[in-house]
């Protein structure tokens, strides 16, 4: 499956952002660099209007839903990073042993990836993406794939608190809206997913990130308590996902020594026991969303990460807590399975709910889309890894054929617009996320646990692999 994602992308897409496998053309977007000082329509004149590309992991709608953009006409392929695809299967490529095509990716890197680029790009994502798929790729290979402080030294510590893109060119930090056009009321992208990102996890350099000592992020959090980040939405899926996940692997990067962190990610699973966790009707464990002061009973499909971080962060608890936590995650699991099993592709929507008699289904056209996310995968790799019970390998192939059935086309993998049709439509587009992530996680699921040791190796939220602090950061991938 990797190779023939890569090849494909390689073939028809080389050098752009993600392959667009029913055209068989690239695609670039506007994630990693548009010039917001002009007008969006402007913008695309003279270049070729696309679909309004579906939401990414961190970087969709507040609610995780469809993207603040559909509303507009179109976006550009115009200016900005590129190569996300080629930097993000780097390391999944030399996991699996995949050298040719490893080769082919670290020479593209070498001579083609360019950061003299206009407009402004998400630091978020050039963050998980960029930063950690180079960052990974060293600590694995123990080789620089290019000069990396190059790079790092345009993401150096920003002016302010509150910045949420940058200017490759320029390295200047700005605060700008998701989308020009978007509601007047749109999510700020200044989110703890931003912040926390940024400062938390992507680079080591002696136990800290450029400009900032690894806790550091605890004073931003304090102050972001006071900011205005939309305080009538609460929960775990996007734009707030990693924040918490950061909390924990904070910790374990730090070989358990940052108790600072332990403390804040206890405190805020203890507050999202408390007032999110629900059980439906039916059985099932879900954490609802928190709107204006009223439960919004849905998870979206981001939010089925939190079964592997629940998993992860009850190693470190007494017994009783561990045990609770332990079935707290094997529950939130089963749900996320279950919004596969009961589609007809055997894949899951951009959202389930639990209302109007409907458990663990999608309710709204809006929300019954798959863009190859990884999140439900990426669960079943950690409580395979931390139980290994045979089930959780049992519903990753069962993601696997349903991959192959539904969402392999002739040019690459594109995610479906249905999940309840056995003939579905394709988005065209084959996310880089799906080489870094999820096809990543199904073969580690697969794999022997020393594999990328969990006690040695953290993954930021692209599922780049960084290792423990105890860790030779040299040390090549144990087969």
């Amino acid at each position: 499956m990797m190779k023939f994602a890569w090849d494909n992308y390689k073939q028809y897409a080389l050098g752009k952002n993600e392959l667009r496998p029913l055209t068989k053309n690239g695609h670039i977007g506007n994630m990693f660099g548009l010039d917001l000082e002009l007008d969006p329509i402007q913008q695309c004149w003279g270049w070729e209007l696309l679909p309004v590309p579906a939401p990414t992991d961190g970087f969709g709608a507040e609610d995780g839903g469809v993207s603040e953009a559909s509303s507009l006409p179109c976006v550009c392929d115009a200016g900005g990073l590129r190569g996300a695809t080629v930097i993000d299967a780097l390391d999944t490529l030399y996991i699996m042993e995949l050298e040719e095509e490893f080769q082919e990716a670290k020479k593209w890197v070498e001579k083609s990836f360019d950061l003299n680029v206009n407009g402004e790009a998400s630091l978020f994502e050039v963050n998980i993406r960029y930063i950690g798929g180079l960052l990974a790729t060293y600590y694995l290979t123990g080789e620089e794939v290019m000069n990396i402080r190059r790079v790092l030294n345009r993401v150096e510590k920003p002016q302010g608190l509150y910045p949420n893109f940058l200017s490759p060119v320029t390295g200047n930090w700005v605060q700008r809206r998701l989308f020009p056009l978007a509601a007047p009321n749109s999510t700020l992208h200044v989110s703890p997913d931003t912040s926390i990102s940024s400062a938390c996890l992507v680079v080591l350099r002696g136990g800290e990130v450029p400009g900032f000592a690894i806790t550091d992020h605890y004073r931003v959090f304090g102050k972001l308590r006071s900011c205005a980040l939309n305080p009538d939405h609460v929960s775990i899926g996007g734009l707030g996902d990693s924040f918490y996940e950061y909390l924990i692997k904070s910790w374990l990067m730090s070989d358990k020594k940052d108790l600072e962190a332990k403390k804040m990610y206890d405190d805020a699973l203890e507050a999202i026991e408390k007032h999110l966790v629900k059980k439906s009707a039916g059985g099932l464990t879900y954490i609802a969303e928190w709107r204006g002061g009223i439960l919004d009973h849905k998870m979206g499909h981001l939010a089925c990460f939190s079964g592997g971080m629940i998993a992860l962060g009850a190693e470190g608890a007494g017994e009783e807590r561990r045990q609770r936590h332990m079935d707290l995650a094997a529950e939130i699991t089963n749900t996320c399975h279950e919004s596969y099993a009961r589609s007809d592709t055997k894949l899951g929507p951009e959202a389930f709910r639990f209302d109007a008699g409907s458990e663990a289904m999608a309710t709204r056209l809006s929300e019954r889309y798959y863009i190859l996310r990884p999140e439900v995968v990426e669960s079943y790799m950690y409580l395979w890894r931390l139980t290994h019970d045979p089930k959780y390998r049992q519903w990753g192939w069962e993601v696997v054929k349903a991959l192959e059935k539904h969402c392999r086309v002739e040019a690459g993998f594109s995610g479906i617009r249905d999940v309840y049709t056995t003939t579905p439509t394709h988005d065209n587009m084959q996310q880089s996320f799906f080489l870094a992530e999820t096809l990543k996680y199904l073969y580690l699921l697969f794999c022997e646990d020393d594999v990328l040791s969990l006690d040695d190796w953290v993954f930021n939220t692209e599922a780049h692999p960084l290792p423990v602090n105890h860790t030779n950061f040299k040390a090549a991938v144990q087969h």
